[in-house]
């Protein structure tokens, strides 16, 4: 029932049918709010904790997943080029902790939230999930004094803390009908003030930035090999899978996002669209007329946790990269250091 919701929900949130109509009263309340609430922030009415270094948050306004992991990883792969040494927090969706908590690459993702987790394996930097993201961010520094900028995954509405440099990301869908919720798909006014905007996308067009407020960087995100969830060091190109029953199964915000990219490098594929953060306890790929499944890194790292997913020989992963000019980087760089790349 609640994944009928979400799919009539997110069908009427791309434009101003008749649900999102009757809705519009709603969101102009949610929209006060939210306007309220950052302005008490502001006024210091409600607190607001600096940490003693940047803080870059990457978040979105579009509810669900528009690919923050891909771009955190990459943000601390150029932080890390750039001579800094960059530590990453956020809240771990799913996770059990609320306390400030280490992720290490062998963490139980039930624990830590599947994002956290991936990040920790591909980032090579250090990673504390926490429900209070300050908090998080302290216990951070505590740990690795040696870390002097941190990425807030996520956690964009998450006032509480202050950040120097804002990066709001989209996808293709770009601000959906426009609306915040419960008529539209945004958490807040696609107006709202940032530092960076990136639309991850193959074609970033005007009309695209336009309706995300103004201009743009694009992201691109690319896989071309896979390898076999049991065994990572097996590897293969995705064009040796041509020819077989293939099915691409996702958890992730936008899995339509995974399929496209894989239809892109030639593949035939039947798709296994699953809710965001599933936890495939229920093993969905038993019993499924596949010779190979392939998945997203997200799903992966909770895969590999259940013994008889692990096991199944047709499981295969496809890691995916960021592809972003270098100079929003360097911009972001800059901006964290006090000086202006203008």
């Amino acid at each position: 029932m609640a994944s009928s919701l979400e799919s009539t929900l997110t069908r009427a949130w791309l434009r101003r049918g008749p649900l999102a109509l009757a809705l519009w009263p709603l969101s102009l309340l949610f929209r006060l709010l939210a306007a309220l609430r950052r302005a008490l922030f502001r006024a210091g009415v409600l607190k607001s904790d600096k940490l003693p270094v940047p803080v870059i948050v990457v978040g979105n306004i579009f509810i669900g997943g528009t690919g923050k992991t891909p771009l955190t990883i990459w943000l601390a792969e150029q932080l890390r080029a750039a001579g800094l040494r960059p530590g990453v927090i956020s809240r771990g969706h799913g996770g059990a902790e609320s306390a400030p908590r280490e992720v290490t690459p062998d963490a139980d993702a039930r624990e830590v939230g599947d994002e956290p987790l991936l990040i920790a394996a591909r980032a090579g930097c250090p990673v504390v999930v926490g429900r209070r993201r300050a908090q998080a961010g302290r216990a951070l520094l505590a740990l690795h004094p040696e870390v002097d900028v941190l990425i807030a995954d996520d956690g964009l509405q998450h006032y509480a803390l202050r950040r120097d440099v804002e990066v709001v990301l989209f996808d293709g869908r770009g601000a959906g009908n426009g609306w915040t919720l419960p008529a539209g798909p945004l958490r807040e006014s696609p107006s709202r003030r940032r530092d960076f905007t990136v639309v991850n996308t193959p074609a970033l067009t005007p009309a695209l930035e336009a309706a995300v407020g103004g201009k743009a960087w694009q992201m691109r995100l690319a896989g071309r090999t896979a390898e076999r969830l049991g065994d990572p060091g097996q590897c293969r190109p995705l064009s040796a899978f041509r020819g077989q029953r293939i099915v691409a199964a996702a958890g992730i915000g936008n899995p339509e996002r995974f399929f496209t990219m894989l239809r892109e490098e030639g593949l035939a594929i039947g798709t296994l669209p699953l809710p965001d953060h599933h936890d495939f306890l229920d093993d969905p790929f038993r019993g499924l007329a596949a010779d190979v499944i392939l998945v997203t890194e997200k799903d992966a790292v909770k895969c590999r946790q259940i013994e008889n997913i692990n096991n199944d020989p047709r499981l295969w992963v496809v890691p995916v990269a960021a592809q972003i000019d270098a100079a929003l980087a360097a911009h972001i760089v800059e901006k964290c250091r006090g000086r202006s790349t203008a």
